[in-house]
């Protein structure tokens, strides 16, 4: 990897390394060769183009399909310091000049661009004129006509290819099956490039889905059993299929207390606009939208998505949910659906002026979004499965996992489904096989004479709904496939053969009432606030400087790298800089404001621990064989002053060090050698976090602290 793209990746976005597939893709890009990336929301996929641009000559165009998406990058880029701008409808024509000229002048290294504005022959010859570094389009599969959310303006991109062939380019996207991935490289011409396809599974979004009873009022009290604490609530997106369904929804959820914002493209566009300022800057704003709202709004700290319809197909809905949790905290994709919403959607799909190919496409899609509802197995195996990837064991953190829904033995039922796909010669669609197996005779079914086949007729214990039912959960769990180019003919997996042959057995699933709380919620890759108080005051200090910058909050720090920032208590510039998410441009810019808080943070500690802790007292509970977590609960005080304590208990000499925490030898040997590699051992104000983060943060500071005393004690 070029030490020049790890130089960047510290200074201006403050990562100390590059993740999963990243460094390949930025090397692929900057030796010139064309790039396809499929990488999770979330994932990392701006730096993969935003570190190049800034290691190449040139200026780099991004293409982007949203206003919000371009201005949102821009203004987190100009934050660490990169000279980016962009071009599109929002600009006065004065303003778009002058940003003409700045990339002209070599001023800009990333230029965010529209589609329909880079597609006109103005600025295709704007930027004949000047060096490109490469051409990034973000949201890639918007130039299928399979994806979910294709655009014809992205059909013109194709033309880049032919003006600008010694261009390299990278095309990126979260979402997208094998054929649209297909039909990216065709169009693009990306056939000779590389492709990076990186895991489509994001494990810390918990996947739940149930039945619609009262939509409103199961949503009201997933927010408030869940997502709720005090007055406060977390931020998150509730999705509608209707404008009108929005706007009732927004209302009445007002009426119960949360802070909720209806958006949709029928709302005056200065109300649209000042919803999603409020979105963004905002700590507890819901935003009740159609799916119109979201595409590329990189707001880290949206802690849940919610739909209260269901969404036509899983490309949607993996897209949508993973605008929830893209800080890698935990967060939930809750979702209720009904009869009436698959009726609503292919009422809508028949009725449209589409043509044929394209309602076929779109009612596989909604049939496997249905299967994905319906499945009774680990909702994320299936959900990964639809994009080709795999999921050895089930999750743990889905709703199937968490709360198994109850299932009936299916394996006859199975078996009589394959068999029809095999005696018809899989050539046929659901209608049609589940005709024969109900025994109806339709045109089609004397057509082919299948009212004489052996499976004609055997399936009458089961309704056709149900038959519909059984068939979209074969093709979830992939024992059938489904060939939507050949007018959704079902045909059998290799992998169902020993199905058929009885070696195997499989339940299939009933339907379930809705369990009203998770209890085993597992939560990926975040640690409980300990300091609530600490974590609020921080919080505060954040929003004060993105208020006076006029940005939202996490444009300053992610909630991720203020946790991180309250585990350490950085007090120097060095220890700042060791917080995930603090580059040198960040800690110029906030670094003093944040370090002075924790300065006087840990003044207030050692004054109120002082006041409030009897030694003895805490001497004694320990002796008692009681936890520190314990001994915290019960004196109400954080486990840091009851380390500290026990610290100053065990350098006095009344406590030993296996008296005060529970350490097999090898843990103390191992902090021990952490800690003498530290320079300032003896001295007072010792830097725990370095020697927390020397250990990869496998130990609390507190423990530390205690092993230290020890140390010091033995050794003097």
């Amino acid at each position: 990897m070029n030490t020049r793209a790890l130089d960047i990746l510290k200074q201006q976005f403050g990562y100390s390394e590059f993740r999963d597939q990243q460094a390949d893709i930025i090397n692929s890009i900057c030796s010139g060769q064309h790039t396809l990336v499929l990488m999770p929301t979330g994932g990392g996929k701006s730096l993969c183009y935003q570190i190049p641009a800034l290691l190449l000559d040139g200026c780099a165009i991004v293409v982007s399909p949203l206003i919000a998406l371009m201005e949102d990058q821009v203004t987190a880029l100009k934050q660490n310091g990169v000279r980016a701008a962009y071009l599109n409808s929002s600009l006065s024509f004065d303003e778009v000049k002058m940003t003409e000229q700045a990339v002209c002048s070599g001023k800009i290294d990333i230029l965010y661009v529209a589609p329909e504005r880079l597609i006109q022959p103005y600025t295709l010859q704007l930027l004949q004129q000047i060096k490109i570094s490469l051409f990034a389009i973000d949201e890639a599969h918007c130039v299928s006509q399979w994806g979910h959310d294709f655009r014809s303006d992205y059909l013109q991109l194709e033309q880049l290819a032919s003006l600008f062939p010694a261009v390299p380019r990278i095309a990126l996207t979260a979402t997208a099956d094998k054929h649209t991935r297909e039909d990216i490289i065709n169009r693009l011409s990306l056939s000779e490039g590389n492709q990076f396809v990186s895991g489509f599974d994001r494990p810390n979004i918990q996947y739940r889905i149930h039945q619609k009873e009262n939509a409103r009022n199961q949503l009201l009290r997933f927010i408030k059993n869940e997502h709720w604490q005090n007055t406060h609530h977390d931020c998150g997106i509730v999705y509608c299929l209707s404008r009108k369904r929005v706007e009732s929804t927004a209302l009445w959820l007002q009426s119960k207390g949360v802070n909720a914002l209806p958006y949709h493209a029928g709302l005056p566009i200065n109300l649209r606009s000042t919803h999603q300022q409020r979105f963004l800057r905002e700590d507890n704003v819901v935003m009740v939208a159609t799916v119109a709202f979201g595409m590329g709004i990189d707001k880290p700290d949206v802690r849940f998505v919610a739909h209260l319809d269901l969404p036509k197909s899983l490309e949607g809905y993996y897209q949508e949910t993973g605008r929830a949790g893209r800080d890698g905290l935990a967060a939930t994709a809750w979702m209720v659906y009904g009869v009436q919403d698959v009726i609503s959607l292919r009422r809508m799909l028949d009725s449209s002026q589409a043509s044929e190919e394209f309602k076929r496409i779109e009612r596989y899609k909604l049939d496997s979004m249905l299967g994905l509802c319906e499945v009774s197995s680990c909702r994320r195996q299936t959900l990964l499965r639809y994009f080709g990837d795999t999921l050895e064991k089930p999750c743990g953190n889905c709703d199937t996992c968490l709360n198994p829904p109850p299932t009936f033995e299916a394996t006859v039922v199975s078996q009589k489904a394959l068999s029809t796909i095999y005696r018809t010669g899989q050539r046929f669609g659901v209608n049609h096989l589940t005709s024969v197996l109900l025994g109806k005779v339709t045109d089609k079914v004397e057509q082919f004479s299948h009212q004489e086949l052996s499976v004609f007729g055997i399936g009458k214990e089961l309704t056709e709904s149900q038959w519909r039912s059984v068939y979209r959960q074969l093709i979830a769990r992939r024992f059938i496939n489904v060939d939507i180019s050949g007018y959704g003919a079902l045909q059998l997996d290799n992998s169902c053969r020993s199905l058929l042959r009885g070696d195997d057995s499989i339940s299939l699933r009933l339907e379930a009432e809705e369990v009203e709380t998770v209890k085993k919620t597992k939560r990926s890759n975040i640690k409980p606030v300990k300091d609530k108080a600490l974590w609020n005051e921080l919080r505060a200090l954040r929003k004060t400087l993105a208020d006076e910058l006029d940005v939202p909050a996490y444009v300053v720090f992610s909630d991720a790298t203020l946790m991180d920032m309250l585990d350490r208590h950085p007090l120097t510039d060095e220890q700042m800089l060791a917080v995930n998410g603090v580059g040198e441009n960040k800690l110029e810019r906030f670094g003093k404001p944040f370090i002075e808080f924790f300065e006087q943070a840990n003044d207030s500690a050692s004054t109120v621990d002082a006041v409030a802790i009897n030694q003895q007292e805490i001497l004694s509970l320990c002796l008692a064989n009681m936890t520190v977590t314990d001994i915290a609960t019960q004196r109400n005080l954080s486990e840091q002053a009851i380390y500290k304590s026990l610290a100053s208990s065990i350098a006095s000499g009344t406590l030993s060090l296996s008296q005060a925490i529970d350490l097999t030898e090898p843990e103390v040997a191992e902090i021990t050698d952490a800690l003498l590699m530290s320079e300032d051992l003896n001295e007072a104000r010792f830097n725990f976090a370095q020697v927390s983060s020397t250990l990869e943060g496998a130990y609390p500071q507190g423990i530390i602290r205690c092993v230290r005393e020890h140390l010091l004690k033995t050794t003097a």
